[in-house]
Formats: C-alpha cells, sequence, structure tokens
C-alpha cells in the first residue's frame, strides 16, 4: 500500500493533536527532557521497539537528559504522511511513562 504525502493543512490538523511536536521543513520533529540519561536511554529503547513494530525510523538522537526525534516518509519523496503521525502518536503516549516532559 502507497503512502500519501500529507497537505500542510493535514498536517497542521494532526499536530493540533500532538502537543510538542512541529513540522520542521518536510519532517515531523520533537524533543523530550528527561530527569537523567538513564532515564533518556530507557525511551530511546522504547522509541526503537515501536519503530520496529511499525517499520518506520525515525532520526533519533540520545543527549546527556534529552531525545530528540524528526520523522519523515523516504518512500514518499521524502513528506510527512499518516505513518509519521502514527509514529509520533506513539512515542507521545510511550513517553510520560519515562518521565519524559
Amino acid at each position: 500500500m502507497a503512502v500519501e504525502p500529507l497537505s500542510q493543512k493535514e498536517i497542521e490538523e494532526r499536530l493540533s493533536e500532538l502537543p510538542g511536536w512541529s513540522a520542521d521543513g518536510d519532517r515531523l520533529t520533537r524533543t523530550y527532557r528527561l530527569d537523567s540519561h538513564f532515564a533518556a536511554t530507557a525511551l530511546v529503547i522504547h522509541v526503537a521497539q515501536i519503530q520496529e513494530e511499525l517499520n518506520h525510523h525515525s532520526e533519533l538522537t540520545l543527549g546527556y537528559n534529552t531525545v530528540s526525534l524528526a520523522v519523515n516518509t523516504h518512500s514518499a519523496g521524502d513528506a510527512v504522511t499518516d505513518l509519521d503521525v502514527e509514529l509520533a502518536r506513539r512515542v507521545e503516549a510511550a513517553a510520560p511513562g519515562h518521565g519524559a516532559h
């Protein structure tokens, strides 16, 4: 099944349901702050699991107490698609369990 790029209006509508996420050019992005490096590392592992389940992977960056994601869909011409939004939703749901804010 082909994944179609979202329009700018569709991206804005979906982002309204994802506080903290934003459109940065052709990608969805978010940075989480955590209380420790260990907590940030645990979130990275959880995000990796989500990405494997979706077979869709973001640029994932681990800092001392931060985790940053940037995602778009390469097979859709490096555009934002519903697959990116679903990844963002699942990460957003998992992050509070790691103390992310």
